[in-house]
């Protein structure tokens, strides 16, 4: 199976690139639209800032090759972030595949710490990526903004107030939690997207 991971100005794409290999699988990571379009699966990953990132995207064309991939697609923490239209974070107009904005926690008591950070549990789970079983189990998160419950959400975690853990719409499918720091959960959920 050819798993591409695309590369951009983003931390973590090496975490998860090493996650694939313990699930047996040696992924390409590039940002060659060709490579990005015929391959199988292609993984977005990433820890950073939605603006800077997405002048990224932009200059070197990855956002309109993005929003056309037709195999599966994942996203990761930022990248599910920026598979929205708008985010809070440096008032980044994203690429639009899901219709709904990423908002800034607001610490609403002081045991509230953003960034989130840790393990939470992930409820009302549906989609492909999870099997009935990872209802209720732990995954790791850390991020500062999130992405409220909404038509996409495909899993739900509450932190401050309840949040979409996840997204589905079509071929596109994302992750606010980190699978791959998401120990034998995380390994269940990879490897149902290579099985998509």
């Amino acid at each position: 199976m050819d798993v591409a991971i695309i590369k951009y100005n983003a931390g973590n794409i090496y975490s998860v690139s090493y996650a694939l290999k313990r699930l047996g699988v040696e992924a390409t990571i590039t940002a060659d639209p060709e490579l990005l379009c015929k391959a199988d699966k292609v993984i977005f990953p990433g820890v950073g800032e939605a603006q800077t990132t997405m002048e990224y995207l932009k200059e070197h064309k990855l956002d309109a090759v993005i929003k056309g991939l037709k195999q599966p697609v994942l996203g990761i923490c930022l990248g599910m972030q920026l598979m929205c239209r708008h985010s809070e974070e440096g008032n980044a107009d994203c690429l639009g595949i899901f219709d709904t904005e990423v908002k800034r926690f607001i610490p609403q008591q002081h045991a509230d710490k953003v960034p989130h950070m840790g393990w939470n549990t992930i409820t009302n789970v549906k989609s492909r990526l999870f099997n009935e079983q990872l209802e209720n189990k732990f995954v790791y998160f850390v991020h500062s903004y999130y992405v409220p419950v909404n038509e996409y959400t495909a899993a739900t975690t509450e932190y401050i107030l309840p949040f979409s853990a996840s997204l589905h719409k079509d071929n596109f499918y994302a992750t606010q939690f980190h699978p791959e720091k998401s120990g034998s959960v995380g390994e269940v959920i990879l490897s149902n997207f290579l099985k998509l």
